[in-house]
């Protein structure tokens, strides 16, 4: 312990990754240069601490496929030691090489490689500028990618995957013909990965498509080479590992105790679950469904039951015939995952209580201050935006449809903001945004509104959205589930009526006496619901229209001098007669006859406290096997939306789904059942009201961005200009990733040459003009440059395969590149 007290010593606890390996049962640092090469025969410890404001700490550790009984128990007992000296906080993940869980996988956005033997036989981890190299690599994956090394042979090669065939000073990637355009991009991404990493940038990459390798015959030359002729037929496509987490909304939680000198394990309950059933002075296991299990560690259990908690969930697997393989997570109370709340049906953090509604208060502060909103906050802060739901200050135009006869009918403007819970209504809201139009569509479902008319509210919805050329941003709304911004469009004039129609012509039968509650403190976010007229709907908290022969206007304890001039507007909105205003605690009996006499009703004050008990979760969609499977992308960022996909993020207000340009039109049409599907079968008993938002590339609205740091609003007309999206049409100069090969096709036949003589003496010669200075001394020595050039401008003075060599793509494409990606380059190759 000593002697990992000594490497602790010397761990940063700055936001970042740091990564062991086990070596002779020892804690060994790997070298930064080498993170994402995992040697099949070791065991790894990788540490990671966010970037986030919270700063919050994961530890993982790695099984390889070949390592030792000791080296993997050596590795528990240093991240048990390791999460006592960091205070318990961090979370701790067990890892099994091919089944890594998508944080693990984040840490590495260019891909991990699997090498095989360990460093305990002699093998080290990377050395830089090393070019005696000579290895195949098998890359699988398009979200998250991974390479293992395998035999340097043709007999390793198929027909769906991509090869890297690496030699040190040239890497050829070796597309197969069933390969997409995604997985093509990832593994042109890690083959310069390597060669910026691993080899100072000094490797010259080429590109052979499988099903053109006529067009690449020098390159083709290269792989014979070193392959041998090929006298084998290539195999067939290996299907591709099904997305790696499916929703499974059986879970269970159990009890772990020792109280009695031996492991008791009991189970408690199965989903929904709700917090309360976790006791601080216990520790627990939540079964996902035999997919992973997640180990809650209580601030009052034992020395005993905290530490040997990853050794019982080892022997839980055991006992219950899991695979050896399944997900680990242990965690302490208050530093729960987002996964490990995202499972119960509340999550309350401590310090907040149960409130009705949401106030925005700014900053962490005990008093909650009602603060009015703001629109320009949200410019300044997009996570505020995101927070809030609000695209803008609701000023833009509005126009609003009901569904008649399965048909759009206008609804007349002196009517807007009233809706009726037996019609359904598509709401067109349009604003502008740098000098552009935007657009969001609405649809309103009213809680009584026929299957068909609900079916034809979406229906007309894609007949709009089609003739806008899919610019609107479509959302969901369920009645009562208006989010913040539908609210504030109709300033303060929202009455919501529980049955009905607002069809003309059509006499609604006359209730009786018709009770509103008005919730709001000014005109963005107020709105009167109608409610049933009896006294157990009454809440302390709020104002009330109670409209009977008389009409009263009843304001609770609990609510606010601003909300109650908000109730005194919707009042006039809703009755013209005089309204006789009644006290909390003083009504005269005439108002309980109206509401058939006295009940109890909810009389807590509430207090409310800005706290987002839920973080935001991405996953990529698929539900080509006929249920509803996702992959969840951890720690996401805009670089994670892929045109080709449809993506789910998850903030637990509201559902987005974003719609890549270039996404299966299937997955499109069935994205939005899929996205109800997740609500339905979440295990947390999710609130199948939640609000659904389509999202389209290049039209995302502040509410989605926000959630995003540094959302770049130039990214999609940024790869448009690099050709990133361009879709792949069996040409081998379809695609090309920044900072990589520009067009492959005119690339390769530049570099063929190069890489062939690389691959013969190692040494590619270069051509350059008498009296300049080679590439090494523009990179050493700028002071070497002709009279009166410009130093910050080096790259102009390289010849045209110097500057391929050191900035990996041409002159044209570099040009291309927006100006902060032009500079990141010439860091990387030290011109800069």
């Amino acid at each position: 312990m000593t002697e990992a007290q000594d490497v602790f010593k010397n761990i940063q606890r700055k936001p970042g990754l740091q990564i062991w390996t086990i070596s002779k049962m020892q804690m060994v640092p790997v070298p930064e240069q080498a993170f994402g090469n995992l040697f099949e025969g070791d065991c790894y410890i990788i540490l990671n601490v966010s970037n986030s404001a919270t700063q919050s700490t994961d530890i993982h550790y790695w099984i390889g496929n070949t390592s030792s009984q000791d080296e993997q128990g050596a590795a528990a007992i240093y991240v048990t030691q390791l999460d006592e000296y960091l205070g318990g906080s961090p979370v701790q993940h067990r890892e099994v090489q091919g089944c890594e869980s998508a944080k693990f996988k984040s840490y590495f956005k260019n891909g991990l490689i699997y090498k095989k033997g360990g460093v305990g036989s002699g093998f080290t981890h990377v050395e830089t500028n090393v070019y005696n190299i000579k290895r195949l690599l098998h890359v699988k994956g398009t979200k998250h990618v991974t390479a293992r090394e395998v035999e340097v042979s043709w007999i390793s090669f198929n027909l769906g995957d991509i090869f890297l065939l690496d030699m040190g000073k040239a890497i050829i990637q070796w597309n197969g013909p069933q390969s997409n355009r995604q997985e093509k991009l990832k593994a042109v991404l890690l083959a310069q990965d390597i060669r910026d990493r691993e080899r100072g940038g000094r490797a010259q990459i080429g590109v052979v498509e499988g099903g053109q390798e006529e067009a690449s015959p020098d390159l083709l030359k290269v792989m014979v080479s070193v392959l041998g002729q090929r006298t084998v037929h290539l195999k067939e496509a290996i299907p591709d590992d099904k997305p790696d987490q499916n929703q499974n909304s059986i879970i269970k939680l159990y009890h772990v105790s020792d109280a009695s000198g031996q492991l008791l394990v009991q189970e408690v309950a199965a989903s929904p679950l709700t917090q309360d059933l976790l006791c601080s002075s216990d520790c627990y296991f939540l079964d996902q469904g035999g997919c992973s299990i997640m180990v809650w560690k209580g601030k009052g259990a034992s020395d005993e039951e905290r530490r040997s908690a990853l050794s019982r969930a080892v022997g839980f697997i055991k006992a219950k015939n899991y695979p050896s393989n399944t997900k680990v997570e242990v965690m302490s109370e208050g530093g729960e995952s987002a996964m490990f709340k995202h499972l119960f049906k509340s999550w309350k953090e401590k310090g907040q209580t149960q409130g009705l509604g949401k106030t925005h208060s700014v900053g962490k502060i005990a008093k909650v201050d009602q603060v009015k909103f703001d629109v320009m906050e949200l410019h300044a802060q997009p996570k505020l935006a995101a927070q809030e739901r609000m695209v803008d200050d609701a000023s833009g135009q509005v126009q609003i449809w009901r569904i008649e006869n399965l048909e759009l009918k206008e609804v007349d403007r002196s009517t807007y903001g009233q809706f009726y819970g037996g019609d359904c209504y598509l709401v067109l809201y349009t604003y502008n945004r740098a000098n552009k139009p935007q657009y969001i569509l609405y649809m309103w479902q009213g809680r009584h509104a026929t299957q068909d008319e609900v079916t034809a509210c979406a229906y007309q919805a894609v007949n709009l959205d089609n003739k806008y050329n899919g610019a609107p941003t479509q959302v969901r709304v369920v009645m009562g589930k208006e989010p913040r911004h539908f609210l504030a469009i109709f300033k303060g004039r929202l009455v919501i009526f529980e049955g009905g129609t607002g069809r003309p012509g059509v006499v609604n039968p006359d209730p009786g006496a018709r009770l509103f509650q008005v919730r709001g403190t000014h005109e963005m976010n107020t709105k009167a619901t109608e409610v049933p007229a009896r006294a157990s709907s009454l809440n302390t908290n709020d104002v009330f229209l109670l409209k009977s022969q008389a009409v009263f206007l009843w304001y609770g304890k609990g609510c606010s001098g601003d909300e109650r001039e908000m109730g005194k507007a919707v009042a006039d909105l809703l009755s013209e007669q005089d309204k006789q205003i009644v006290m909390e605690g003083q009504e005269p009996a005439a108002f309980w006859v109206a509401l058939g006499g006295k009940a109890p009703y909810a009389s807590d004050k509430r207090l409310e406290k800005e706290v987002a008990p839920h973080d935001p979760r991405l996953f990529e969609c698929s539900n080509q096997t006929g249920r509803f499977l996702m992959t969840e992308v951890a720690d996401f960022t805009q670089d994670d939306l892929d045109e080709d996909d449809v993506m789910l993020l998850d903030t637990w207000e509201e559902i987005f789904l974003w719609i890549g340009n270039s996404a299966n039109q299937y997955e499109t049409q069935e994205s939005y059942s899929s996205a109800v599907d997740y609500l339905k079968t979440h295990p947390a008993g999710r609130d199948p009201g939640t609000p659904i938002t389509t999202v389209k590339q290049g039209y995302e609205p502040p509410t989605f961005t926000g959630w995003f740091n540094a959302w770049d609003t130039h990214k999609w007309s940024n790869l448009n200009n690099t050709d990133l999206n361009k879709k792949t049409g069996g040409g081998a100069g379809s695609y090309s990733a920044p900072g990589g090969p520009g067009n492959i096709r005119s690339h390769n036949q530049r570099m063929s040459s190069s890489i062939s003589s690389a691959h013969v003496d190692q040494s590619p010669t270069r051509a350059k003009p008498s009296g300049m200075p080679n590439s090494e001394q523009l990179v050493k020595t700028p002071n070497q440059l002709p009279q009166g050039a410009d130093p910050e401008k080096r790259e102009e003075y390289l010849t045209d395969a110097e500057f391929e060599n050191l900035l990996g793509c041409s002159r044209n494409n570099f040009q291309r590149l927006p100006k902060w990606r032009q500079n990141d380059l010439k860091k990387k190759a030290g011109l800069f």
